[in-house]
């Protein structure tokens, strides 16, 4: 996704992890990512070969108010005192060459799973077709947007033969070349657009139901990943973080999601995954277990992450790093 170009249809492979960077025709794999959010801005830059890791990780936070994350406001409220924080990241971090990945804010893109009886194979013919689908469902104007999707491998049970499954992503073009503007203004160039939680989702093991639960700031995002689709997505702005909540409004935000799954795709979620929560995740996990039946952890707790998962990068997940180490394991 970016201001500047569309983004064009992915190829269905298996795994959720194996498509998650076909999802933009396979884009380039910048080493520098950048992620902007109500809280500050992170940088990292990523080492190569096979098995990527932080080579050097930056957060600096931002005053309150200054970036306010929305769908159809500017999200730049004070662009200055975000510009500097950028800038502080970027000096801190080994922020050499010009492409960078950049991670926005979830409630800055809406993300909807569609269904078509056909669809097109050219993405020329795909996204106007997508834009005018959603056109009453943004709240902005489908046509000055940007759009990426993926064609899902797999549907609920009870889907009509030959139906084909989208993931769509969607934002305004003028909210995502703020951010853009903010790096070029660095002289980098951001040659991957991708909202914080789809960045994060290579973290999700989805061999089996999982549901992940994910907090930033006052933003929560609840998705279920199930034998390499995505089942659910919804993000919900909460009236306070997650620390000055009760574990009954999480419970609140995530059941309406696992009843949906379980009555339409004839499962049960398997485990659950928190994000973002910290030390404050334990204060949720017994609450869940009583109500979901399964286990509850942090998404670092994963067995499947344990040998792509360094001890430096693992300790980072819960540190407003998830989005950027999801994004180093994406490769």
């Amino acid at each position: 996704m970016s201001s500047r170009a569309t983004a064009r249809t992915a190829s269905v492979s298996p795994g959720i992890f194996a498509r998650f960077r076909r999802w933009l025709n396979q884009p380039p794999a910048p080493h520098l990512v950048c992620e902007f959010s109500a809280e500050g801005v992170s940088a990292a830059r990523t080492a190569g070969g096979g098995r990527r890791a932080f080579e050097s990780h930056a957060f600096e936070p931002l005053p309150e108010g200054a970036l306010v994350p929305s769908p159809v406001d500017l999200n730049l409220v004070e662009a200055g005192a975000v510009a500097g924080a950028l800038g502080r990241v970027l000096s801190r971090v080994n922020a050499h060459g010009t492409e960078v990945a950049l991670i926005i804010p979830d409630q800055a893109v809406r993300v909807f799973l569609l269904q078509f009886e056909a669809f097109p194979r050219r993405a020329e013919e795909a996204v106007p077709l997508l834009r005018f689908r959603l056109r009453k469902s943004v709240p902005f104007d489908s046509e000055d947007s940007c759009v990426s999707y993926s064609i899902q491998p797999a549907g609920p049970p009870g889907a009509a033969a030959g139906t084909v499954h989208i993931l769509a992503a969607i934002a305004q073009r003028r909210i995502i070349r703020q951010y853009e503007d903010l790096l070029e203004a660095r002289q980098k160039r951001a040659a991957v657009v991708i909202s914080s939680t789809l960045a994060a989702l290579p973290l999700v093991d989805d061999r089996r139901p999982t549901l992940l639960a994910r907090q930033a700031g006052n933003t929560w995002t609840t998705l279920i990943a199930s034998n390499g689709a995505l089942a659910v997505y919804r993000c919900t702005q909460m009236p306070a973080a997650a620390d000055s909540l009760a574990a009954q409004s999480l419970l609140d935000e995530i059941y309406p999601a696992a009843a949906y799954f379980q009555d339409t795709w004839n499962e049960s979620v398997a485990e659950v995954r928190l994000a973002g929560f910290g030390a404050h995740a334990e204060e949720f996990r017994a609450p869940l277990e009583a109500e979901l039946k399964c286990s509850v952890s942090p998404v670092v707790a994963s067995a499947a992450l344990e040998e792509r998962l360094a001890g430096e990068a693992r300790a980072q997940v819960d540190l407003r790093m998830d989005a950027l180490v999801g994004w180093m394991l994406a490769d």
